[in-house]
């Protein structure tokens, strides 16, 4: 129903209501509502938010976002984790509707003091709601001003409408005809859900001795030697390591060298073939040592600094205890088989996947109390792997169930597939998604699909732009050099709150296993592959520079703030981010081969921060802008000449500042 004063298309909404918004302790985002009322009284309105424990805080005033569009909103923030709610209320605004009218008729001389009596009597009812502390005081000398006999009838009324006056009555106003939305859920996560950067290795390529000639047995490298890794990788800034699976793999089909199936005795194997005669999910691969070891990792992990975040991968070996003790858990082929996974045309002869429609209470029950079990190791965060090839009922139910006493936890859904599937398994409860960043690369593909990730879909899916992955080695960086890793590695840095990169990339490793595949030449998914980390020829101080910036920068901490601005060329894209005072620019070539060059346009509707407003005349030399990765410091107006060379400079990331005049 309709209230007093209609209030509609409250925004974010997910799913009418029926799922919550998702948000992080000190994230500021906006709500906005289309607000109007029959004829040409003026109107109010602010958005209320509650805490977890249903207390309200300080309401959060609204303002119409463009004239004449019925459109208003207002930036809010939650400070605590948890279920939140939020409200719009709108409400007749009797105070400001007699001023404009007052100030109509008292310059043409209608009724003037009537219309300063009218709003005596206004602002002593508005005195009434506002306490003795907080502006009553003011609110009543307005009202005795208004009738004040020896002034003029617009000295009485720019008297009384001083600042005082309207700070208290921005604190308490008058408001009739409340009418208020119906409240909305808001899940508010802690920090980490939205800003963070990944570190993938595999354990066990640290530390490992291989011999080139393959007559040696290769040795595995262990969490005590993969231990050795972490302090380098803390150095370059990273928050989060994210392990592949560290479980005993199967022997029967175990895949050899870059994915033959001709294992040889020596072979190591997949570590998503999970389970063997050694243990299933709750084990350790025997290779890589204990429990204990995993416990000294997440703790070093820690003392840098830096949460593990372990893959969970909800599929089994052929060996996997599960097989004999919960064959219902599978689906037998015709011939009494069970039935392998594939993802025509690959095919994992290694894999069962679970069936999940025998025995759905108890693959719940099984998989929650695995996560409680690495969580009671130190892992908080968990990479779920192909959660889409499972039913999203099961995640609804299985991430429930694990934020009902453990809300801190987070999922990361590895989930490249159909959008409508990725965006039900964020509004289920997963808090962040891989994106399909990695396959866009021009400016028309980046900026349609940025803007979609900090528009509206940004109410409940949070993406992490991974550069690559161990199954993603985009042709781009096949083909691109070292200038395409750096490339990726500013745009991915600089363009999302959450990034990754996979161990190799800073050493620019980009050799296909044939033409045309993503899929690595001797990929470590089944092979050791120990790198040389004392190499000086390496991206990683980007990546430093490029955590950096981001730990300093609030504005590249956030999603929804991302606005793009005109570049001539291309092969020139161009974006800025604002948080508060903090303003960072970056312009980035997409050429990984050739310096590109272009005219850069400000988009003054993305700077009127920094301006008196939108409208404001740019002059040349207005803003100053401190190159943050070469130290260069220039002058810049509404238009402005970019020249970028991906060998040497492949991108400037700015921050903004209104310069001296």
């Amino acid at each position: 129903m309709i209230g007093r004063i209609p209030v509609l298309d409250v925004s974010p909404s997910v799913d009418c209501g029926r799922r919550p918004a998702k948000s992080v302790v000190g994230e500021v985002f906006e709500v906005s509502a289309t607000l109007f009322r029959e004829g040409h009284d003026l109107i109010g309105a602010n958005v209320v938010l509650r805490d977890p424990r249903g207390r309200s805080g300080p309401w959060t005033p609204m303002r119409e976002l463009a004239p004449g569009t019925d459109r208003w909103g207002a930036e809010i923030t939650a400070g605590a984790p948890g279920r939140w709610t939020y409200a719009v209320e709108a409400w007749a605004d009797p105070v400001a509707t007699w001023e404009h009218a007052a100030r109509i008729k008292i310059a043409a001389g209608v009724e003037p003091g009537l219309m300063l009596e009218e709003g005596a009597l206004l602002l002593d009812r508005a005195a009434a709601g506002v306490p003795k502390k907080d502006g009553k005081a003011h609110v009543l000398a307005a009202a005795e001003l208004l009738r004040e006999s020896e002034l003029s009838p617009m000295e009485r009324l720019e008297a009384a409408l001083g600042p005082e006056l309207r700070a208290a009555l921005a604190r308490h106003p008058l408001r009739e005809l409340v009418s208020a939305s119906r409240p909305l859920p808001l899940q508010v996560d802690r920090p980490r859900a939205l800003f963070g950067s990944w570190y993938e290795f595999f354990p066990r390529s640290e530390g490992a001795k291989v011999d080139p000639t393959g007559r040696r047995r290769p040795v595995s490298g262990t969490l005590r030697t993969a231990a050795e890794r972490l302090p380098a990788v803390a150095a370059m800034g990273f928050d989060v390591v994210y392990l592949p699976p560290v479980h005993p793999i199967g022997r029967a089909f175990r895949k050899g060298p870059n994915n033959t199936l001709d294992a040889g005795p020596h072979d190591v194997g997949s570590p998503w073939a999970i389970g063997s005669p050694e243990g299933g999910h709750d084990a350790i691969h025997p290779d890589l040592g204990t429990m204990a070891d995993f416990d000294a990792f997440t703790a070093r992990a820690a003392e840098l600094g830096m949460e593990v975040a372990l893959d969970f991968a909800l599929q089994c070996s052929p060996d996997h205890p599960w097989v004999e003790k919960h064959p219902e858990w599978f689906t037998q082929r015709a011939d009494g088989t069970i039935a392998y996974a594939e993802n025509p045309p690959k095919k994992y002869q290694d894999i069962y996947p679970i069936n999940f429609d025998r025995d759905f209470d108890g693959l719940v029950a099984e998989t929650v109390s695995l996560l409680r079990h690495w969580m009671s190791h130190g892992v908080r965060i968990f990479r779920v792997d192909n959660p889409h090839t499972k039913p999203v009922v099961f995640w609804e139910k299985v991430l429930g169930e694990i934020a009902k006493n453990d809300p801190d936890v987070l999922f990361l859904a590895e989930a490249f597939t159909r959008p409508a599937m990725m965006h039900t398994l964020a509004k289920v409860g997963f808090h962040q998604s891989y994106s399909y960043f990695t396959w866009r690369n021009t400016k028309q593909e980046l900026t349609e699909y940025l803007s979609e990730l900090s528009g509206e879909s940004a109410a409940y899916m949070r993406p992490n732009l991974f550069t690559n992955t161990p199954d993603i080695l985009h042709a781009y960086l096949q083909r691109g050099g070292r200038a395409a890793f750096a490339i990726r590695a500013v745009l991915a840095a600089t363009l999302a709150p959450s990034w990754g990169v996979y161990a190799g990339f800073e050493l620019y490793e980009g050799a296909p296993a044939k033409p045309g595949s993503e899929e690595y030449l001797d990929s470590e998914k089944y092979q050791l592959r120990p790198r040389d980390w004392s190499r000086t020829d390496t991206l990683a101080p980007l990546l430093t520079t490029l955590n950096r910036l981001r730990r300093a920068h609030p504005a590249l901490q956030e999603l929804r703030n991302l606005r793009f601005h005109p570049t001539d060329n291309d092969q020139l894209l161009a974006y800025s981010k604002t948080r508060g005072e903090d303003t960072v620019l970056t312009v980035v070539t997409l050429d990984p081969h050739h310096p590109q060059e272009g005219t850069l346009s400000l988009d003054p509707s993305a700077l009127s921060h920094l301006a008196g407003g939108p409208d404001e005349e740019w002059g040349d030399g207005q803003w100053e802008v401190l190159d943050e990765l070469s130290g260069a410091v220039w002058r810049w107006g509404r238009h402005n000449y970019v020249r970028l060379d991906p060998h040497t400079m492949p991108a400037h990331i700015l921050t903004v500042r209104r310069a001296a005049q």
